[in-house]
């Protein structure tokens, strides 16, 4: 296969989301594509690839490393085919939340990507969310507030209580095990509400369904500060919607992102593989550094 001259990068939207042709993913690439794949992820927080149909996990584990040092699947699931690579697969629930990915351990993942690898008939559409642009588009005293919250992230979270709850017959006897493999180990980390992207300084809202409370606030007041936040986070004008199609990659940056997995398939199959790429650990707009409460992630990823 010819080496790509270049990427050509198409702009999704007005606040996030691009999608990038001519490229043909995989361990091969010439660094200067590879710049131009950051560059643009950087630029519109997540972008899309069509048509990677040669990809295997080897293959865009391969591609991974291009971008970063990959972390092992999960902090507490294990991978399947592969020590780094994590099924995201409807048959052991459906993450149908909004959630930036394992923001629950010290070193938030920088990147995630996300390969499609069987797909329902129908919806499975997941939407994503620029928390750049969140708090840029916040009112001053608004940022003023938060700037100096605090929110303890963890996984032992309930978003799937109500789902579980009106099931016919109880809870799924797979998504009952994977459920209790993602709790094998307990996390809790505090984390700013607002941290300074590593690379472009930019300050983010760092949120999603991960946080159990806000530090040093009643539960009614944290309920009342998350939800006016993360409404931000998720208007309309600041997400794009990504119907996949068999052969593509999302990759996403995942300190300046939330995502939702639209469950809307009916009982149909849908899977995705996904390897992320080592993070640091968040500071906030004064420099501190989150906190580790509970558990130790070092065996996810190195700092």
């Amino acid at each position: 296969m010819t080496a790509q001259l270049s990427a050509t990068v198409a702009k999704l939207g007005a606040g996030i989301g691009a999608r990038i042709d001519g490229v043909r993913l995989g361990g091969d690439l010439p660094d200067h594509v590879v710049a131009e794949v950051r560059a643009a992820l950087l630029a519109h927080k997540v972008v899309f690839f069509r048509d990677q149909h040669h990809l295997d996990d080897a293959g865009q584990l391969a591609f991974a490393r291009l971008l970063g040092q990959p972390t092992l699947a999960h902090p507490t699931v294990k991978g399947e085919s592969h020590t780094n690579v994590l099924a995201i697969d409807s048959d052991q629930g459906r993450a149908n939340s909004w959630h930036t990915d394992v923001t629950f351990v010290d070193r938030v993942p920088a990147i995630s990507i996300l390969r499609a690898v069987e797909l329902p008939p129908y919806g499975g559409n997941t939407v994503w969310a620029n928390t750049a642009r969140a708090y840029d588009e916040l009112p001053v005293a608004l940022k003023a507030l938060v700037d100096r919250l605090w929110a303890v992230h963890t996984n032992l979270y309930d978003y799937a209580g109500d789902v579980d709850a009106t099931r016919i017959g109880g809870v799924d006897v797979k998504e009952q095990a994977y459920r209790q493999e993602f709790e094998s180990l307990r996390y809790e980390t505090e984390h700013p509400v607002v941290r300074v992207h590593p690379e472009t300084g930019e300050r983010v809202l760092l949120l999603g369904h991960f946080v159990k409370r806000i530090v040093g606030v009643s539960s009614a007041e944290s309920k009342a500060i998350f939800e006016l936040l993360q409404n931000r986070v998720t208007r309309l004008e600041n997400t794009v919607r990504w119907q996949w199609a068999d052969g593509d990659v999302a990759v996403w940056d995942n300190r300046a992102t939330q995502h939702y997995g639209v469950d809307d398939y009916d009982n149909a199959r849908r899977r995705l593989h996904r390897i992320t790429i080592a993070g640091d650990v968040p500071v906030s707009v004064d420099g501190v550094a989150s906190t580790t409460r509970v558990g130790d992630a070092a065996h996810f990823s190195e700092l």
